[in-house]
Protein backbone atom coordinates (compact mmCIF):
# COMPACT_ATOMS: atom_id res chain seq x y z
CA UNK A 1 0.00 0.00 0.00
CA UNK A 2 1.27 2.98 -0.93
CA UNK A 3 -1.72 5.14 -1.40
CA UNK A 4 -4.59 5.78 1.05
CA UNK A 5 -7.05 8.49 -0.17
CA UNK A 6 -9.56 7.59 2.53
CA UNK A 7 -8.87 9.75 5.71
CA UNK A 8 -10.65 11.50 8.37
CA UNK A 9 -10.18 14.55 10.75
CA UNK A 10 -12.00 15.65 13.73
CA UNK A 11 -14.46 17.83 12.64
CA UNK A 12 -16.64 15.11 11.07
CA UNK A 13 -17.17 14.64 15.29
CA UNK A 14 -16.26 10.83 15.15
CA UNK A 15 -12.54 11.05 14.22
CA UNK A 16 -9.67 12.13 16.82
CA UNK A 17 -6.20 13.59 16.22
CA UNK A 18 -4.57 16.85 14.58
CA UNK A 19 -4.05 16.57 10.58
CA UNK A 20 -0.61 16.59 11.19
CA UNK A 21 -0.33 13.22 13.33
CA UNK A 22 -2.33 11.48 10.49
CA UNK A 23 0.40 12.54 8.11
CA UNK A 24 3.62 11.57 10.02
CA UNK A 25 1.50 8.03 10.64
CA UNK A 26 1.16 7.86 6.82
CA UNK A 27 4.78 8.56 6.28
CA UNK A 28 6.33 5.95 9.14
CA UNK A 29 4.12 3.45 7.10
CA UNK A 30 5.78 4.32 3.58
CA UNK A 31 2.90 5.97 2.28
CA UNK A 32 3.75 7.85 -0.79
CA UNK A 33 0.29 9.40 -1.51
CA UNK A 34 -2.21 10.79 1.85
CA UNK A 35 -5.65 11.92 0.73
CA UNK A 36 -7.99 13.42 3.24
CA UNK A 37 -11.47 12.97 3.04
CA UNK A 38 -13.79 14.06 5.72
CA UNK A 39 -17.59 13.49 5.79
CA UNK A 40 -18.39 16.67 3.63
CA UNK A 41 -20.56 19.29 5.07
CA UNK A 42 -24.38 19.04 3.27
CA UNK A 43 -27.30 22.16 2.75
CA UNK A 44 -29.68 20.28 4.80
CA UNK A 45 -32.96 22.00 4.87
CA UNK A 46 -35.18 22.86 8.15
CA UNK A 47 -32.68 23.52 10.49
CA UNK A 48 -31.15 19.82 10.70
CA UNK A 49 -27.68 19.34 11.57
CA UNK A 50 -26.12 16.37 10.95
CA UNK A 51 -24.24 14.68 13.99
CA UNK A 52 -21.56 12.63 11.64
CA UNK A 53 -20.07 15.68 9.35
CA UNK A 54 -18.42 18.89 9.59
CA UNK A 55 -20.29 21.89 8.98
CA UNK A 56 -20.24 24.09 5.63
CA UNK A 57 -18.52 26.59 7.88
CA UNK A 58 -15.72 24.63 8.69
CA UNK A 59 -15.35 23.77 4.68
CA UNK A 60 -12.53 26.73 4.40
CA UNK A 61 -10.79 25.92 7.38
CA UNK A 62 -10.49 22.09 6.40
CA UNK A 63 -9.03 23.54 3.32
CA UNK A 64 -6.60 25.84 4.80
CA UNK A 65 -5.31 22.70 7.37
CA UNK A 66 -4.64 20.29 4.51
CA UNK A 67 -3.09 23.40 2.26
CA UNK A 68 -0.69 23.98 4.97
CA UNK A 69 0.21 20.29 5.35
CA UNK A 70 1.46 20.53 1.73
CA UNK A 71 3.84 23.18 1.68
CA UNK A 72 5.01 21.59 5.29
CA UNK A 73 5.48 18.33 3.90
CA UNK A 74 6.38 18.85 0.39
CA UNK A 75 8.83 16.32 -0.55
CA UNK A 76 8.37 13.78 1.83
CA UNK A 77 5.10 12.82 0.55
CA UNK A 78 1.80 13.74 -1.31
CA UNK A 79 -0.79 15.15 0.11
CA UNK A 80 -4.29 15.56 -1.20
CA UNK A 81 -7.69 17.36 -0.60
CA UNK A 82 -11.03 15.84 -0.78
CA UNK A 83 -14.30 14.87 0.82
CA UNK A 84 -16.51 11.76 1.05
CA UNK A 85 -19.79 12.84 0.02
CA UNK A 86 -23.66 10.89 0.22
CA UNK A 87 -25.83 11.14 -2.80
CA UNK A 88 -28.39 12.60 -1.54
CA UNK A 89 -30.98 13.23 -4.78
CA UNK A 90 -32.83 15.89 -3.08
CA UNK A 91 -29.34 18.01 -1.79
CA UNK A 92 -26.68 16.97 -4.52
CA UNK A 93 -26.71 20.02 -6.60
CA UNK A 94 -27.13 22.40 -4.22
CA UNK A 95 -23.80 20.43 -2.88
CA UNK A 96 -22.27 20.95 -5.98
CA UNK A 97 -23.11 24.93 -5.99
CA UNK A 98 -21.56 25.02 -2.20
CA UNK A 99 -18.14 23.45 -3.05
CA UNK A 100 -17.92 25.42 -6.43
CA UNK A 101 -17.97 28.47 -3.97
CA UNK A 102 -15.19 27.01 -1.93
CA UNK A 103 -11.66 26.39 -4.18
CA UNK A 104 -9.27 23.68 -2.57
CA UNK A 105 -11.37 20.61 -3.11
CA UNK A 106 -9.79 18.28 -5.30
CA UNK A 107 -11.82 14.97 -5.23
CA UNK A 108 -15.06 13.52 -3.64
CA UNK A 109 -15.29 10.03 -2.91
CA UNK A 110 -18.67 7.99 -2.78
CA UNK A 111 -19.14 6.68 0.62
CA UNK A 112 -23.23 6.35 0.96
CA UNK A 113 -23.94 5.27 4.96
CA UNK A 114 -27.75 6.36 4.66
CA UNK A 115 -30.91 6.19 2.08
CA UNK A 116 -33.15 8.98 0.57
CA UNK A 117 -31.21 12.24 1.98
CA UNK A 118 -30.85 11.46 5.84
CA UNK A 119 -32.44 14.52 7.56
CA UNK A 120 -36.33 12.78 6.49
CA UNK A 121 -35.18 10.23 8.99
CA UNK A 122 -31.38 9.92 11.18
CA UNK A 123 -30.41 6.15 10.91
CA UNK A 124 -27.41 4.79 9.15
CA UNK A 125 -29.12 3.38 6.56
CA UNK A 126 -26.30 0.53 5.80
CA UNK A 127 -26.47 -0.45 9.17
CA UNK A 128 -30.08 -1.16 10.16
CA UNK A 129 -32.05 -4.09 8.59
CA UNK A 130 -35.48 -4.59 10.07
CA UNK A 131 -38.01 -4.84 7.70
CA UNK A 132 -38.13 -6.02 3.86
CA UNK A 133 -33.74 -6.84 3.46
CA UNK A 134 -34.37 -7.03 -0.54
CA UNK A 135 -36.21 -3.95 -1.25
CA UNK A 136 -33.44 -2.27 1.31
CA UNK A 137 -30.90 -3.22 -0.44
CA UNK A 138 -32.51 -3.01 -3.77
CA UNK A 139 -32.99 1.08 -2.94
CA UNK A 140 -29.92 1.20 -1.43
CA UNK A 141 -27.77 -0.48 -4.49
CA UNK A 142 -30.05 2.01 -6.49
CA UNK A 143 -29.03 5.13 -4.60
CA UNK A 144 -25.26 4.56 -5.06
CA UNK A 145 -25.46 3.61 -8.93
CA UNK A 146 -27.32 7.14 -9.06
CA UNK A 147 -24.36 8.58 -7.49
CA UNK A 148 -21.83 7.03 -9.53
CA UNK A 149 -23.57 8.17 -12.88
CA UNK A 150 -22.95 11.44 -11.60
CA UNK A 151 -19.41 10.94 -12.51
CA UNK A 152 -18.33 13.55 -9.72
CA UNK A 153 -16.59 10.74 -7.64
CA UNK A 154 -12.92 9.46 -7.70
CA UNK A 155 -13.91 6.10 -6.30
CA UNK A 156 -16.88 4.22 -4.41
CA UNK A 157 -16.10 3.82 -0.87
CA UNK A 158 -16.70 0.34 1.21
CA UNK A 159 -19.54 -0.92 -1.04
CA UNK A 160 -19.69 -3.96 0.94
CA UNK A 161 -20.69 -1.88 4.03
CA UNK A 162 -24.28 -3.37 4.06
CA UNK A 163 -25.31 -5.60 7.08
CA UNK A 164 -27.14 -7.94 4.87
CA UNK A 165 -28.41 -10.85 6.61
CA UNK A 166 -30.80 -11.93 3.67
CA UNK A 167 -30.06 -14.78 1.37
CA UNK A 168 -26.97 -14.87 -0.69
CA UNK A 169 -28.22 -15.28 -4.04
CA UNK A 170 -30.34 -12.03 -2.98
CA UNK A 171 -27.39 -10.24 -2.50
CA UNK A 172 -25.33 -11.17 -5.56
CA UNK A 173 -28.28 -10.17 -7.56
CA UNK A 174 -28.32 -6.54 -6.35
CA UNK A 175 -24.59 -6.26 -5.58
CA UNK A 176 -23.61 -7.46 -9.32
CA UNK A 177 -25.68 -4.78 -10.23
CA UNK A 178 -23.56 -2.60 -8.12
CA UNK A 179 -20.16 -3.86 -9.85
CA UNK A 180 -21.79 -3.87 -12.97
CA UNK A 181 -22.47 0.08 -12.66
CA UNK A 182 -19.02 1.01 -11.20
CA UNK A 183 -17.20 -0.58 -14.44
CA UNK A 184 -19.95 1.27 -16.67
CA UNK A 185 -18.68 4.27 -14.86
CA UNK A 186 -14.78 3.48 -15.09
CA UNK A 187 -14.72 3.91 -11.20
CA UNK A 188 -12.96 1.85 -8.98
CA UNK A 189 -14.10 0.57 -5.67
CA UNK A 190 -12.70 0.48 -2.38
CA UNK A 191 -11.26 -2.58 -0.27
CA UNK A 192 -12.07 -0.79 2.84
CA UNK A 193 -10.07 -1.44 6.47
CA UNK A 194 -12.48 0.67 8.77
CA UNK A 195 -14.62 -2.79 8.88
CA UNK A 196 -11.60 -4.83 10.36
CA UNK A 197 -11.09 -2.49 13.21
CA UNK A 198 -14.57 -1.76 14.31
CA UNK A 199 -17.48 -3.79 13.31
CA UNK A 200 -15.62 -7.14 11.38
CA UNK A 201 -18.67 -7.62 8.84
CA UNK A 202 -16.55 -5.88 5.89
CA UNK A 203 -14.57 -6.33 3.60
CA UNK A 204 -17.32 -8.92 3.21
CA UNK A 205 -15.08 -11.78 0.96
CA UNK A 206 -18.48 -13.13 -0.75
CA UNK A 207 -18.95 -9.14 -2.29
CA UNK A 208 -15.43 -9.12 -2.99
CA UNK A 209 -15.74 -12.49 -4.99
CA UNK A 210 -18.80 -11.18 -7.02
CA UNK A 211 -16.86 -8.64 -7.87
CA UNK A 212 -13.74 -10.00 -9.28
CA UNK A 213 -16.04 -11.78 -11.47
CA UNK A 214 -17.43 -9.07 -12.91
CA UNK A 215 -14.12 -7.78 -13.63
CA UNK A 216 -13.76 -4.64 -11.03
CA UNK A 217 -11.00 -2.89 -10.13
CA UNK A 218 -10.38 -1.74 -6.60
CA UNK A 219 -7.94 0.23 -4.39
CA UNK A 220 -7.01 -0.15 -0.38
CA UNK A 221 -8.60 2.36 1.57
CA UNK A 222 -7.32 2.65 5.65
CA UNK A 223 -10.80 4.87 6.39
CA UNK A 224 -8.80 6.49 9.51
CA UNK A 225 -10.34 7.97 12.09
CA UNK A 226 -7.39 7.98 14.17
CA UNK A 227 -4.09 8.70 13.36
CA UNK A 228 -2.44 5.06 14.09
CA UNK A 229 -4.59 3.62 11.80
CA UNK A 230 -3.46 6.17 8.56
CA UNK A 231 -1.05 3.33 7.32
CA UNK A 232 -1.19 0.34 9.82
CA UNK A 233 0.60 -2.84 8.74
CA UNK A 234 -2.32 -4.96 10.52
CA UNK A 235 -4.93 -3.73 8.57
CA UNK A 236 -2.67 -3.45 5.56
CA UNK A 237 -2.31 -7.41 5.25
CA UNK A 238 -6.01 -8.21 5.74
CA UNK A 239 -7.12 -5.62 3.15
CA UNK A 240 -3.95 -7.50 1.04
CA UNK A 241 -5.65 -10.84 2.11
CA UNK A 242 -8.77 -9.92 0.64
CA UNK A 243 -7.30 -8.75 -2.41
CA UNK A 244 -5.71 -12.27 -3.14
CA UNK A 245 -8.22 -14.87 -1.98
CA UNK A 246 -10.45 -13.88 -4.80
CA UNK A 247 -8.34 -12.24 -7.26
CA UNK A 248 -9.23 -8.86 -7.91
CA UNK A 249 -6.67 -6.33 -8.87
CA UNK A 250 -5.93 -3.64 -7.58
CA UNK A 251 -4.68 -0.02 -8.64
CA UNK A 252 -1.79 1.51 -6.41
CA UNK A 253 -2.44 5.33 -7.25
CA UNK A 254 -5.06 7.13 -8.85
CA UNK A 255 -5.50 9.92 -11.22
CA UNK A 256 -6.99 12.96 -9.38
CA UNK A 257 -9.09 14.82 -12.20
CA UNK A 258 -10.77 17.92 -12.17
CA UNK A 259 -14.22 16.98 -12.34
CA UNK A 260 -13.67 14.50 -9.50
CA UNK A 261 -13.86 17.60 -7.24
CA UNK A 262 -16.35 20.11 -8.62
Amino acid sequence: MIANYHTHTFRCHHAYGEEWEYVENAIEGGLKILGFTDHSPQIFPDGYVSPIRMLPEELDDYIRSIDALKQKYEGKIEIHCGLEAEYYPALFPQLMDFLQEHEGVEYLILGQHFADNEYEEYHQYARSWEGDQEHKLAKYVDQVIAGMETGKFLYLAHPDVCLFEGDLPIYRKHMRRLCQAANACDLPIEINAQGTRFTGNYPYLPFWELAAEEGCVAVYGSDAHRPHFTCNAEANAQLEAVAKACGIRILDTLEIKKENGK
